[in-house]
C-alpha cells in the first residue's frame, strides 16, 4: 500500500509568490509607464511655454525693426535718433531669447538624462527663462 503523496507547501509558496511578484511588477510597470507619461507631458509643457516666450521676443524683435526701417527710411533727425534705443531694446530680446533657449536645452538634457538613468528626482527648471521683464508680455 502506498503512502498518500503530500502536496508541497514550499511549491506552492513558490508558485503563489510568483505569481504576487508578477502583479507586483505589472503594477510597477503601470507606475513607471505613468510616471514615463507624466515627465513627457510635463518636458512637452515646458518646452512649448519656452518656444511661446522665445516667439513672444521674437515677434516684438519683428515690430521693433520694422520701427527702426521706418525711422530710417523718414531720414527724421528725431526718428533716426530714437532708433538707439529701439535697437538697444532689439538686443535686449535676442539676449532673452537666448536665456530661453538655454534654460530648455539644460532642462532638456536633465530631463532626458534622467529618463536614461531611470532616476527618480525631477529636473529643476530655471522658471521664467530670462522673461522677468515687464517687456516679455506677462
Amino acid at each position: 500500500m502506498e503512502a498518500p503523496r503530500r502536496r508541497s507547501l514550499v511549491g506552492n509558496n513558490r508558485k503563489s509568490s510568483k505569481r504576487a511578484l508578477t502583479e507586483m511588477n505589472k503594477n510597477d510597470d503601470h507606475v513607471t509607464a505613468a510616471n514615463e507619461e507624466f515627465n513627457d507631458v510635463e518636458m512637452w509643457n515646458t518646452l512649448s511655454d519656452g518656444f511661446k516666450r522665445a516667439q513672444l521676443a521674437l515677434d516684438q524683435n519683428r515690430d521693433l525693426i520694422r520701427r527702426v526701417n521706418d525711422n530710417h527710411l523718414s531720414r527724421i533727425p528725431e526718428n533716426v535718433s530714437s532708433n538707439v534705443g529701439l535697437i538697444n531694446e532689439i538686443n535686449g530680446n535676442i539676449s532673452r531669447v537666448m536665456e530661453i533657449y538655454t534654460g530648455l536645452a539644460v532642462d532638456f538634457a536633465k530631463k532626458f538624462e534622467e529618463a536614461k538613468s531611470g532616476g527618480d528626482t525631477t529636473a529643476t527648471t530655471s522658471g521664467s527663462y530670462g522673461c522677468g521683464q515687464s517687456s516679455c508680455g506677462s
